[in-house]
C-alpha cells in the first residue's frame, strides 16, 4: 500500500526575508545609532583644536541658548516625520505667533508678568491652531502633506505680514523678554523649556497609547488601518503637536529679539528638518528617537558655531550643513535593509 506523506511542503513563492546589513559581524543599524554621537564628538574635539574660545563657558552657553529654539521645534518634526510625514510651514508659524504676540504685547495696558503670560498663551493657541490647520488639509482634504504645508507655509507668512504691515514689533516687556534672554539661577531659562518639551514629546511617545500609534503608522500604514488604528486621527495628532512646539520655539525666539518678526524664520523649517534626519529619524516613518534629535539639533548648532568662529563665510556653511543633512539620508537608506536593495 502507497502512502502520501501529509507533510507540508516549503513555499517557494514565499517573499524572501531581508537580511540585516552587517558590517564585520555588527548590525548596521544598530551602527548608525552611534553615528549622531560620534559626529558630535568628533566635532567638538576639532572647534576645541581650530575655533578660537570655542570652548569657552560664555560660548557654551550660547551655543544652548540656540540650539534650545530648532530642538523645540525639532520635537514636534519628529513627530510628524515618524508618521511619515512632513512640516514645510514650521518658519512660518514662528513668524506668525510671535507676530501676534508682539501685537498683543504692544496694545497690553499694562506691562506685567500677566500679560507676558497672556501672549504666551496666545502664541501656543495660534501654534497649534496652525498644525491643526494642516492636519485638517492632510487627513480632511487628502492633500499631501509636502503639498499641505508648502502652501501653509506662503499663506501663514502672508498673514503674518498682512497683520503687522510687513513691520517688526518692538515689545517692551521684561517679563516676556526674560523668557529668551533669563536664567534660572545658572540655567538659561530656554534651555528649562527645551528640557520641559523633550519631557513631554518622551511620555508622548514612550509612555501613551497613542506614541505607539505613531510608531505604527509610520511603519506600516495600511497595516496600521487594518489592527484598528484610526490613522487619520494620529495624523491629526502629530501635525497638531507639532504646531504646538513651534508656538513654543516662536515664544522662545520672540522673546529673545524683544521683537515680532513676521520676516524672520525664514529657512528654519529646514533647520528643524536637519536636526531630526540628522539625528537618525527615519524620513520614511516609524524609526527615530528624541535623543537622536536632540544630538541632530546640536550638531547642528555645533557645525553653525564652530565655523563661524573660524570665520568661514556663511555660503560654504550652508553647503556644509546640506552635505551633512544629505550623508544622513544616505546612510538611513543603506541600513533600513530593505528586500531588493
Amino acid at each position: 500500500m502507497i502512502t502520501t506523506s501529509t507533510q507540508p511542503q516549503p513555499d517557494v513563492t514565499a517573499a524572501p526575508v531581508p537580511r540585516r546589513r552587517t558590517l564585520g559581524g555588527y548590525n548596521l543599524r544598530q551602527l548608525a545609532q552611534l553615528g549622531p554621537v560620534v559626529a558630535l564628538l568628533a566635532l567638538a574635539v576639532f572647534f576645541a583644536i581650530a575655533a578660537p574660545n570655542f570652548t569657552t563657558g560664555s560660548n557654551l552657553t550660547n551655543v544652548l541658548q540656540q540650539v534650545s529654539i530648532t530642538a523645540v521645534a525639532a520635537v514636534g518634526a519628529t513627530v510628524v516625520i515618524l508618521v511619515a510625514g512632513i512640516d514645510l510651514s514650521v518658519g512660518s508659524i514662528v513668524a506668525l505667533t510671535g507676530s501676534i504676540a508682539a501685537l498683543y504685547l504692544q496694545h497690553a495696558i499694562l506691562s506685567t508678568g500677566a500679560s507676558a503670560a497672556v501672549a504666551v498663551l496666545v502664541s501656543l493657541v495660534v501654534g497649534t491652531a496652525c498644525g491643526f490647520l494642516n492636519g485638517l488639509l492632510v487627513t480632511v482634504a487628502k492633500v499631501p502633506a509636502f503639498i499641505a504645508t508648502l502652501a501653509t507655509l506662503t499663506a501663514l507668512r502672508g498673514i503674518a505680514l498682512l497683520v503687522t504691515n510687513s513691520y517688526p514689533i518692538s515689545i517692551k516687556n521684561p517679563a516676556f523678554t526674560d523668557i529668551g534672554i533669563g536664567k534660572i539661577g545658572a540655567v538659561p531659562i530656554p534651555v528649562i523649556i527645551m528640557a520641559v518639551t523633550f519631557a513631554v514629546g518622551y511620555v508622548i511617545l514612550h509612555r501613551l497609547k497613542i506614541g505607539r500609534r505613531i510608531y505604527a503608522v509610520g511603519g506600516n500604514r495600511e497595516a496600521a488601518r487594518l489592527s484598528g488604528i484610526r490613522v487619520s486621527r494620529v495624523l491629526l495628532f502629530a501635525f497638531t503637536f507639532a504646531g504646538l512646539c513651534a508656538g513654543v520655539a516662536s515664544v522662545i525666539l520672540t522673546a529673545k529679539l524683544s521683537s515680532g518678526q513676521p520676516a524672520g524664520a525664514v529657512g528654519f523649517e529646514l533647520d528643524v528638518i536637519a536636526a531630526v534626519v540628522v539625528g537618525g529619524t527615519s524620513l520614511f516613518g516609524g524609526r527615530g528617537r528624541l535623543t537622536g534629535t536632540f544630538l541632530g539639533a546640536l550638531i547642528i548648532a555645533v557645525l553653525g558655531n564652530g565655523l563661524t568662529l573660524m570665520n568661514v563665510p556663511f555660503y560654504w556653511q550652508q553647503i556644509v550643513t546640506g552635505a551633512v543633512v544629505v550623508g544622513a539620508v544616505v546612510l538611513d537608506r543603506v541600513t533600513r535593509g530593505e528586500p531588493g536593495e
